[in-house]
Parts: C-alpha cells; structure tokens; sequence
C-alpha cells in the first residue's frame, strides 16, 4: 500500500469529499476539553524522538534495538495485520468499478425421436443430434447513487491505516521493552557483582567477629546480627541471579531468539551512559498526533461514522446495469465468425428494500453502536494518552531527585569509607569499622545502580508516553494515494 503525508485537515477533507450518507465528524467533549499544557510541563520545545535511545552511547543496546526491530514476532503479526486491512480496502475498491467476465461453452445432445409429436411422420429421423459452442463476455455496474459503495470503500481505508497505526505502536512498544529489559540485565550484573563482594567483606567481618567473640571482647549479640547480616546479603544472591535470568529471557523473546544465541552480544561490557536532560513534551493537543495507538483509535472512529453511512445507504433503491455479448454457434468454427453468430444482450433494474424484517434498520442501529463504543474509546485513549505523560512526566523528575540525593549519599559513604581507612593506617581506629565502613559503600553503589535504572526506565516511560515515532519523523499521519474521485 502505497502511503502519502497529510495532516488531519487535510485528511479529514479528502473523506467529507465522498459522496455519504453518514453523519458529520464529531470529536468527544471530552477530547476537545484536553488541557493547553501538562501540570508539571518540563521545557519547552519541538519533540524530537527519533532513535532517542542512542543518546546512552551504548553501541550493544543500539544494536538489539535494530534486532528486536528487525524480528520481533509481535511486530510481524502486527504487519501481517496492516496487510490483511490493505487488502480489504482493496477488495471495498473494486466495488467502484464494473466486472467483467468471460465464458466458454459447449453442449451436446443426442436424443430418440421415439415417443415424440413427430415419430410417425415418413422420413422423419429416429434421433436428434443437438451441438453447440458459444464464447462470452458479461459485464455488470452498480451505480453508486447514494455513496454506500463509496463509504464503505473510505471506512476499508480508515481501518487499513488504522493497521498501519498499530504497527508503529507496536514498534514503540518492542523498542521501550528491549530498553527496558537492557537496563535490567544491567542492573542486575552490577547488584550481582557488588553483593559478592559485600558478602565477602560480610565473610570477613563475621570471622573477626567470632574471634572477637571466644576472646570475650565481643557479645553474643554482636555475633548474632553479623551472621544475620551475611546470611541475608547470601539470601539475597539467588533472586538477584534469578532477576539476570528473566531479564535476559525477556529481551531473548523480544528479538526472537533463545537467550543461549545471545550470549555474544551480551557477554561485552554493557556500559549505557546516563542521559540527565530534560524532555520537551510539548503540548497536549500534540499527542493526537504523535501518539500511534490515539491516531488509530481516530480511524477506527472515521470508520464506524463512515459505516453508518453505508448502512443508510441500503434503505434506497440500487441502479444495477448489466451487458452481455458473444457468439454462438453448431461447430468450433463457426464460433468465431462474429459477424453472422453474434449475440447481444442489455438490461437495466432498479432495485429498492420494501420489506427486510427490519434487517436495515437493526444495521443501522449496530452501526451507531459501534459509532458511540469507537467515539468512547477514542476519548478513553486520549484521557489515557494525558495522564500517562503528566505521570511520567513527574516520575522522570522524582528519579532524577532521587539520584541526586544517592549521589550525594555515596559521596558521604566514600568519606566514612576514607576516614576509616586512614584511622585504621593510624592505629587509631579497628579494622571492624573499616569493613562496616565498606560494606556500607558497597550498600550505596547497589542503590545508586537501581538508581540510575530508574532513571533510564523514567526518561523511557516519558518518550513511550509522548508517543512520537521514534524511528522517522514525529507527528504523520497516514492515507492511501488517491481518493478515486471521493
């Protein structure tokens, strides 16, 4: 299917241009009511998405980006979809134009004269031999008189874009996933690395501690809480192992393919760099068009009013005009010479329902209803689409806080960690507190690595929320080429 840019109004003008019997285009109240700005609007400026994700500099998450781009099985089914739609709207277009036909016959008959009017008569034959040939050529019309062919045809080509909507949503979708799982796998080494060594320190420290104990310089409580210590930093390893593996089944299922096949790419150094900038949102009325799955819930609206449309339509009368012409004769031939065996017939018939059963009008009344479900579930997307943003929005800005603060926190453990380390060269201070000072760092890494996860997960869940296409340029909207005289 060959797809053009236009912008609404001009989308919206090209289906008002058919001939129609459905009802004018009506937005929701409750779309029309959507807010100039976001409550916690972030700075200004034109949203640029596109491959957005590559700001971390991470070559590897770039590269499984393009993967799961490439593979992924949702986004086959979703195209396949796309191209079930297209191929409807082509069959609503055929609509439009005359069929023709073509045939090719033979007949032969050998029958007694036995039995008939005429057996008596001297002479008469005792059988009749009958053969014949004939080619030829039908053609019929429908004479669209009130738009209901046309309507359906626009309806066809609202869902077909409507399919091409939900590809490009399902792109984001894989797209944010594989990020997702990626920063998890990151998350989840780092947590793994820094609880073995905090188990080691752990080790080390319940070591001393029970030395400390049969000297009688420590309390059994002391020992207790040590132990407890290590044993839940040792409890801890299993789910975080356990977080790797599912993490890496999830991005293995994104790209199709088995975790085992990923090895290579993620045995290198996973190193993203975190991205602190702030994304412009823009304004709300923009996710109409930025926003694929709000941009197919509108089609799939322009659909159901054209339906009703087409629906009304078949209440009138139907202008049907039909030709027929070939040749006919009683050997192959003489079958072709047109001249003396030709053939032609025309005809005309008007059509028009005067008793269903009330079958037109329950269509009618099922075309309204799915009219008002699609105008609810419009308003329910762009409803949805607004707090989405205003959430993540506040999300990104509550994780950044939140890493600033760990950062600082780390800069206060790397001072403990120092002061003990140089209190213990010194002779003042007891290698206990030296390995309760590192274990407590090492605390603060973990937290500034789930931090940090956070923080990429937030500034995802802002782009997945504005919607753009981040592969090409943000805010297009799709047609089919030509409106065949609508």
């Amino acid at each position: 299917m060959t797809l053009l840019r236009l912008s609404p109004a001009l989308m919206l003008a090209a289906t008002a241009g058919c001939v129609s019997l459905a009802p004018e285009p009506q937005t929701p109240a409750v779309v029309t009511g959507i807010p100039e700005t976001y409550p916690s609007s972030m700075e200004g400026g034109d949203y640029r998405p596109a491959a957005w994700w590559e700001g971390f500099e991470d070559p590897v998450l770039n590269t499984l980006v393009g993967r799961a781009l490439e593979g992924n099985l949702d986004i086959v089914q979703a195209a396949a979809r796309a191209e079930r739609a297209a191929a409807q709207a082509r069959i609503a277009r055929s609509a439009l134009f005359p069929s023709v036909e073509g045939s090719a016959s033979t007949s032969y008959s050998n029958t007694p004269v036995a039995g008939g009017a005429f057996a008596n008569f001297p002479g008469a034959p005792t059988r009749i031999v009958n053969e014949t040939y004939s080619l030829g050529l039908a053609a019929g019309y429908e004479l669209d008189l009130f738009g209901r062919v046309r309507s359906d045809l626009a309806a066809a080509r609202a869902d077909a874009i409507a399919a091409e909507y939900d590809v490009r949503a399902v792109r984001l979708a894989t797209a944010a996933e594989v990020i997702s799982a990626y920063f998890d796998i990151v998350d989840a080494r780092y947590q793994i690395a820094t609880t073995l060594r905090a188990t080691d320190v752990l080790a080390e420290r319940t070591e001393r501690t029970e030395a400390r104990y049969l000297r009688g310089l420590a309390q059994s409580f002391e020992l207790y809480q040590v132990r407890e210590q290590l044993r839940s930093a040792e409890a801890s390893l299993p789910q975080r192992e356990i977080a790797l593996t599912n993490a890496e089944g999830r991005l293995a299922v994104l790209l199709a393919d088995y975790p085992e096949a990923l090895s290579e790419q993620l045995d290198q150094p996973l190193l993203p760099q975190l991205v602190f900038d702030p994304v412009p949102a823009g304004f709300p009325v923009e996710l109409l068009a930025q926003r694929p799955d709000v941009a197919a819930s509108w089609e799939r609206l322009e659909a159901a009013r054209l339906r009703i449309g087409a629906r009304r339509a078949e209440r009138f009368p139907a202008l049907r005009f039909n030709v027929s012409t070939g040749t006919q004769a009683a050997s192959p031939a003489e079958v072709f010479d047109i001249g003396q065996n030709w053939l032609l017939s025309l005809g005309s018939n008007l059509v028009a329902p005067i008793f269903d059963g009330g079958r037109i009008g329950a269509n009618i009344a099922a075309a309204r209803a799915t009219y008002d479900e699609a105008a609810a579930a419009y308003g329910s997307a762009v409803l949805a689409a607004y707090q989405e943003v205003t959430t993540a929005i506040e999300a990104y800005e509550e994780q950044r806080q939140r890493y600033r603060l760990i950062i600082a926190q780390k800069a206060e453990a790397e001072g403990a960690l120092d002061l003990q380390a140089r209190r213990f060269r010194a002779g003042v201070g007891d290698y206990v507190g030296y390995l309760d000072a590192l274990r407590s760092y090492f605390q603060v890494e973990a937290s500034l690595s789930a931090a940090g996860r956070d923080v990429a997960l937030a500034r995802l869940g802002v782009h997945r929320a504005l919607g753009g296409d981040w592969f090409g340029q943000a805010g297009e909207r799709l047609t089919d080429e030509g409106n065949d005289g609508e």
